[in-house]
């Protein structure tokens, strides 16, 4: 499989996330942001990862 920049980007988005939540759990004591922030950043690699790997433009968006 070839390099995909997009793919790689949205995985060091989320690895910059990860950090970001522990300091804020660790170092803030803030609980609630840093899981929303979690499940939201994260999130994004999640939708790029499933773009890249749809089979076609209908599984992708469940139109036609």
């Amino acid at each position: 499989m070839e390099k995909n920049v997009v793919l790689e980007k949205a995985f060091a988005f989320a690895l910059r996330i990860v950090k970001l939540c522990r300091y804020l759990m660790e170092v803030k004591k803030e609980f609630v942001l840093s899981k929303e922030l979690l499940v939201s950043g994260t999130g994004v690699g999640k939708h790029v990862k499933s773009a890249v790997f749809a089979e076609n433009r209908w599984i992708l968006t469940g139109s036609r």
